[in-house]
């Protein structure tokens, strides 16, 4: 999720676990201690961006890291806060749950964590809700806003992280549900449009959890498209996108190249930009590829938001954030509303 997510989400849960020893020092020690893991970023500074790709969310979103670091961060909190008289295996049971609980959370999005490093590089991921959902980061922020106005005695206090943490968890379970019956669906209009396929994901698409990205093909190519929770009609318009891997023989056992097939999990297509050979990683949908004016015989016309560029390498700064809201104006955002809709 989003570091301002991991705030909220984590000054709840220090709320509830040390709130009435530490006070308000409880919301700062659980924001602080939910953040952990994304410290990752600083990776960003020395490596390489195919590197920091996989770096981001690896050996820090691992539970070897978990418990290394909450071990060792609740011996020197239990050292500084000793006048408190806070036992060493409540700042335990206090770190493990706000670390595993970040680590938790982000392995329901699409970028995957590393929870088995170092021991495996395989990623973990749900697919299940969007790294930005307000409707389920509004109720953990509502709460902290609460919190951090009330005083410590304030005899609602407590109330407020129950409803942060309930009904942000309720909506994850919503989220789960949805994730459920958008998969059985789509497989079966699959099966009646007779799409074969061995490589497929469903993913939310910005904001949301109603209106899916769908892409599903083999190593020829895959069919993207999109599907609302709400739609009517039991049939998916599809695009196929071949995947061309065969332009990347020159440069196939390249490293860069190598990092970027295995952060994609084989998810991608490969296209000329002019003279720039352009690597496409479709877990991460297309740029506002819901948005698809009414020209007859026309494909969306949006590229896929995950592009890069391995010639021209200074265009890949922010290469994961860039094409997330990339044409996003007021015409695209009703479409995505009117989407969302149904058909």
């Amino acid at each position: 999720m989003d570091t301002l997510t991991h705030i909220a989400l984590g000054a709840c849960v220090g709320e509830v676990l040390l709130g009435k020893k530490l006070g308000k020092k409880a919301l700062l020690i659980g924001a602080f201690a939910n953040s952990i893991p994304d410290f990752d970023f600083v990776t960003a500074f020395w490596m390489s961006i195919d590197r920091s790709l996989l770096a981001h969310r690896g050996i820090t979103h691992s539970f070897l890291f978990a418990v290394l670091i909450a071990l060792l961060l609740s011996y020197l909190f239990f050292r500084w806060f000793n006048r408190l008289h806070i036992s060493i295996k409540t700042w335990i049971i206090f770190f493990m749950m706000e670390i595993f609980l970040h680590l938790f959370i982000d392995a329901f999005n699409n970028y995957g964590v590393g929870w088995l490093e170092p021991f495996s590089n395989i990623r973990i991921s749900f697919n299940t809700i969007f790294v930005i959902d307000p409707f389920y980061s509004v109720w953990p922020g509502v709460a902290l806003v609460f919190l951090m106005i009330l005083k410590k005695d304030h005899p609602k206090r407590k109330l407020w992280p129950e409803f942060g943490l309930g009904i942000s968890s309720l909506y994850l379970m919503y989220c789960v549900v949805n994730k459920f019956k958008t998969d059985s669906d789509i497989r079966d209009m699959l099966k009646t449009q007779q799409i074969s396929y061995t490589d497929y994901l469903t993913t939310p698409t910005p904001l949301n959890n109603w209106l899916w990205y769908i892409a599903a093909g083999d190593k020829n190519g895959y069919y993207i498209g999109y599907y609302s929770v709400f739609d009517r009609q039991k049939k998916i318009a599809l695009h196929y996108y071949p995947k061309n891997d065969s332009l990347l023989n020159p440069v196939r056992d390249h490293k860069e190249v190598q990092r970027l097939i295995q952060f994609s999990r084989g998810f991608y297509t490969v296209e000329h930009w002019h003279d720039t050979l352009v690597f496409n990683d479709l877990r991460f949908e297309q740029i506002v590829g819901w948005y698809q004016p009414e020209i007859k015989n026309t494909l969306p016309s949006g590229r896929f938001a995950f592009h890069y560029f391995l010639q021209h390498k200074s265009g890949n700064d922010f290469v994961v954030q860039r094409g997330r809201f990339a044409g996003w104006n007021l015409e695209t955002t009703k479409a995505l509303i009117k989407r969302i809709e149904g058909n």
